[in-house]
């Protein structure tokens, strides 16, 4: 089993009148309530969380992007991971991920990629999510319909411009491009392992994984039926297709607090894990649904799980009742949350893992308002003592979706690296 820490770098410092002035935390949220100041300590000490993580045992460091997002300050997950690969040495860089659709021409992601797989010593994931409609259509102002043709023509692209040796021309739909040579090339050969996540169900992407053998990365944040659901089936895609499923070809992604007992749990972090929920309850939809960004495959099936669940259209309006913010103990009971002493979380997330069959975890430790000194602290309490009660799950398969950085099986030792003082 592996352990990934995944920063999504939220602002912590929002009015509590926030929703009475704005109506989302995307897009057109005041900008105002930014202060460079502490947006300067805010990152260093994301970074050191990090850090801390590789430091205690975790196997991965996860970072993503967003846009013209209150809890996504992380544009540029590149920029993250630069710095992670000279401060870190031994965990995975996992890029989860990089819109590749706002990428034009596509071939400057495969370059960065490249970039900080050979800065890394081999150590990168590269992550491909389609993009929320918040983030591409609404704040990068791309045209959402045809954007999953456009975003599979620059996967292909980066695949080849990683894997082709020779100089080719790219005669797409949306690349033209006469030359292709990528310099530098990465270090992991044929590429890097190429995760996709995916909020929600969608076979969609359930049948590109399974035929591109990429793997998949589930977000349990509306619990674990939900995740369950993905999960099961994204298997029976990859089962479809004549192979043996192997956990190592998923991840699912968990909000997760450890503290000393059950009660302390929620007495330190409740506050922390509300503050993120009172400020997106009920957030202005139209940000969620661009016209033309979910295909008719998409719709029918949505249409067709509701009707199956026989939920009513889930359409706002002026007069609906406000949402109800959850319990904590709705959130344990769900499975949105994992939290606890280290034995209720090691039960908690062993019936989660077990259940949807997934060989990576990627574990969000830092939520919303929480200090760095109490996200240091349940860091702390899981890699010394839940980590160790899960390692062992899914012992008897090998994982072809981790990193192959220099040093591992197969590939050659990593070159001798001198500081610039042993030079002089």
């Amino acid at each position: 089993m592996k352990f990934h820490w995944f920063a999504g770098m939220p602002w912590p410092d929002l009015p509590e009148d926030f929703r009475a002035h704005n109506r989302s935390v995307w897009v057109d949220a005041d900008s105002r309530l930014f202060d460079p100041e502490s947006g300067h300590r805010l990152y260093h000490e994301y970074l050191d969380q990090l850090e801390f993580a590789e430091a205690v045992g975790f196997d991965g460091l996860v970072v993503n992007e967003h846009h013209s997002h209150v809890f996504g300050l992380m544009p540029s997950p590149q920029l993250m991971a630069a710095a992670l690969a000279r401060r870190t040495s031994r965990a995975a860089l996992i890029l989860l991920g990089m819109s590749i659709a706002l990428y034009r021409p596509a071939t400057r992601a495969a370059e960065e990629v490249a970039m900080l797989d050979v800065l890394s010593g081999g150590r990168i994931v590269a992550g491909f999510p389609l993009g929320t409609p918040m983030d591409t259509n609404f704040a990068y102002g791309v045209n959402p319909v045809g954007m999953r043709e456009v975003y599979r023509e620059h996967l292909d692209l980066a695949v080849r411009a990683w894997t082709d040796r020779d100089v080719f021309s790219w005669n797409g739909e949306s690349a033209k491009l006469r030359y292709v040579n990528i310099w530098p090339r990465p270090v992991q050969q044929p590429h890097p392992p190429i995760w996709i996540p995916a909020d929600g169900i969608s076979s969609e992407t359930w049948d590109y994984c399974a035929e591109r053998g990429y793997a998949y990365v589930c977000l349990a944040s509306r619990g674990i039926a939900p995740a369950q659901a993905a999960m099961d089936g994204f298997r029976s895609r990859v089962e479809a297709a004549g192979r043996e499923w192997n956990p190592y070809q998923s991840a699912v992604s968990q909000t997760i607090v450890v503290a000393e007992t059950d009660d302390e749990a929620q007495q330190r972090y409740q506050e922390h894990v509300d503050y993120t929920a009172r400020h997106t309850l009920d957030d202005f939809p139209g940000w969620s649904e661009a016209p033309g960004w979910r295909t008719e495959r998409g719709i029918r099936e949505q249409a067709e799980r509701r009707l199956a669940d026989q939920q009513p259209c889930q359409t706002r309006t002026p007069s609906r009742t406000p949402s109800r913010m959850p319990t904590w103990e709705q959130r344990i009971a769900s499975g949105s949350l994992a939290a606890g002493s280290a034995e209720t979380v090691t039960e908690q997330l062993e019936h989660l893992l077990t259940t949807v069959r997934a060989g990576h975890l990627v574990g969000v430790f830092q939520v919303g308002s929480m200090p760095h000194d109490l996200t240091l602290r349940s860091t702390r309490l899981f890699a010394t003592r839940v980590i160790p009660r899960l390692r062992h799950l899914w012992g008897d398969y090998a994982d072809y979706w981790s990193p192959r950085p220099f040093g591992s099986s197969g590939d050659a030792t990593r070159p001798e690296r001198h500081s610039a003082s042993s030079r002089l």
